[in-house]
């Protein structure tokens, strides 16, 4: 039988998220995998809140890598992580056997909830 291993929630304003990409061209590459940078900025701020809150549910644990924590969908399929690395090797510490993803973006903010389980 499975039990929860941690809960995290992040929010994030659109607008702002936005002004940040614009005025730090770097910061794309530094938070992005390849894949993820392509998509647009609502999408962009959805899956940075995913990552923030995978790092919380996670118990914040320092040395976690941006991009060890990709957010992945097929077609037509619900969003779900791809842990690599550090990300990877935090949740194995944990007992981490699944993880759950939901996003949202909607009237200016994005939204991102996780459950992890072990």
């Amino acid at each position: 039988m499975s039990s929860i291993v941690g809960i995290g929630v992040d929010v994030v304003d659109i607008e702002r998220f936005s002004a940040s990409l614009q005025r730090t061209p770097g910061l794309r590459a530094r938070l992005f995998t390849e894949a993820e940078a392509a998509l647009p900025v609502e999408s962009l701020a959805a899956r940075f809140a995913a990552k923030e809150a995978i790092a919380k549910a996670l118990g914040a644990p320092a040395g976690l890598s941006w991009h060890d924590c990709e957010v992945v969908r097929s077609e037509g399929r619900r969003p779900e992580f791809a842990l690599r690395g550090t990300v990877e090797a935090a949740a194995a510490a944990l007992g981490v056997t699944c993880a759950h993803l939901s996003l949202a973006h909607d009237g200016g903010l994005a939204t991102a909830y996780v459950i992890l389980e072990g």
